[in-house]
């Protein structure tokens, strides 16, 4: 790749950016919106129980992160060798396409289908995205790389989906996906314009990309990140019936719990991406922890308005820094496979999604109330921490394949947990 200004390859970040936030809007939105979806999807069904049209509704949610899990592997290993800038066009492109489809479906089913069909090309995209911008940015920094490529991701919690949010509020939750529509148009046009070429890796073959399958380490960070990000959405899925039933806001007051969520995201995402770089180990468990005692917090003080808000911060700033580091760990232990390691962590945070959602939805239609996912979030925290050490302690007695991080030594681990 040819030598760029620091203009042009500004211009190129922000193209990319610009597909998080299109992504993060088209994610998200939906859960600003389900009492609106249920409303109109669902009508006899929220009459009779209102409570279980939401949980149904979150089966749009569910469909979007299976779309994810199932799009972002099978794309890494077919287009690893396809140049970069065209597949990242094609993958708006099919952003678009899909995102329209959801906003005209006429049945809730169909509805379904086109969220999951609009997820196929959102891990690849964060994938190829995030390898575009660290050779952008030069050896050393692969974690900011990640971070700023997710960065349009979680500013767009703190601009798109509450603005998103208000207008489907307003105008209906189709208007509401034609114009996260229009930002994957956008991007599109963007990337044609400023992300410059790069060819895709010539030696990448299917087998290769899939060797990272092999590697039980790469397995334990996928398992790691899912747990903690299950926990994530188990509350993101319901923050609407949170601010309105529990905190005892209105119905107009749910996008501003969403931008304070997105505040959060938007800091920890950044503050993430610098902590890789220092050891992705040392601040995946760190995260954790964060990420505990936030939900904690949530729990304790969501019956107030200062409460939730608080509490919202803290977990979207601990959940939203765990991302890079997860991402620079696979990087780390998936040797050649990078475009593999790189897409499929977005596959295990949206089997996250998938499976936040659904106990979340679980635990409400069982009457639990709207406070138990964020009680359900901690519970699911001891496994992702238990996953955690088990893949460093395999990546450790394994023989080093190819580049990665130096591992923290026993006492530096202890240092962190205490």
């Amino acid at each position: 790749m040819p030598s760029l200004s620091p203009v042009r390859i500004r211009l190129a970040l922000l193209a990319l950016a610009l597909g998080g936030f299109g992504i993060g809007t088209t994610e998200f939105v939906a859960m600003g919106l389900l009492p609106d979806i249920a409303r109109d999807l669902l009508p006899a069904l929220y009459t009779q129980d209102p409570d279980a049209a939401l949980a149904r509704a979150g089966l749009l949610i569910s469909a979007y992160a299976a779309g994810v899990v199932v799009g972002a592997p099978t794309i890494a290993a077919f287009a690893a060798r396809f140049p970069r800038k065209r597949l990242l066009t094609a993958l708006a492109v099919v952003f678009t396409l899909g995102t329209v489809a959801s906003a005209l479906a006429p049945t809730f089913p169909l509805v379904v289908i086109a969220r999951f069909v609009a997820a196929l090309p959102h891990g690849a995209y964060f994938g190829v995205a995030a390898l575009v911008a660290a050779d952008l940015m030069g050896p050393g920094r692969r974690g900011r790389a990640v971070a700023l490529v997710l960065t349009g991701l979680t500013i767009a919690n703190v601009v798109g989906v509450p603005a998103i949010t208000y207008l489907g509020q307003h105008a209906g939750w189709r208007v509401a996906y034609l114009a996260v529509a229009a930002i994957f148009a956008a991007t599109a046009l963007a990337i044609v314009l400023a992300v410059p070429w790069q060819e895709g890796d010539p030696r990448a073959t299917v087998r290769r990309e899939l060797a990272a399958f092999t590697r039980p380490a790469v397995w334990f960070a996928l398992l790691t990140g899912a747990l903690g990000f299950g926990g994530f959405f188990a509350v993101y899925s319901y923050v609407s019936p949170l601010a309105t039933a529990v905190a005892g806001l209105r119905e107009a007051y749910v996008p501003i719990a969403l931008v304070v969520l997105g505040i959060g995201m938007t800091v920890g995402n950044i503050l993430g991406g610098r902590l890789a770089d220092h050891g992705a180990m040392k601040a995946v468990f760190g995260l954790f922890g964060a990420f505990s005692v936030s939900l904690v917090v949530l729990i304790i003080g969501a019956g107030s308005v200062a409460g939730l808000a608080i509490g919202l911060l803290l977990v979207g700033a601990s959940a939203s820094a765990i991302s890079p580091a997860i991402q620079t760990r696979l990087m780390d232990v998936a040797s050649d496979s990078q475009t593999m390691a790189a897409a499929v962590n977005h596959s295990a945070l949206n089997i996250g999604n998938s499976l936040g959602a659904l106990l979340g939805g679980a635990v409400i239609a069982a009457g639990w109330g709207y406070v138990a996912p964020a009680w359900l979030g901690l519970a699911l925290c001891v496994p992702g921490v238990g996953f955690a050490l088990a893949g460093w302690w395999v990546a450790r007695r394994a023989r080093p394949t190819g580049p990665a991080a130096p591992e923290p030594t026993p006492s530096e681990l202890a240092s962190v947990v205490d």
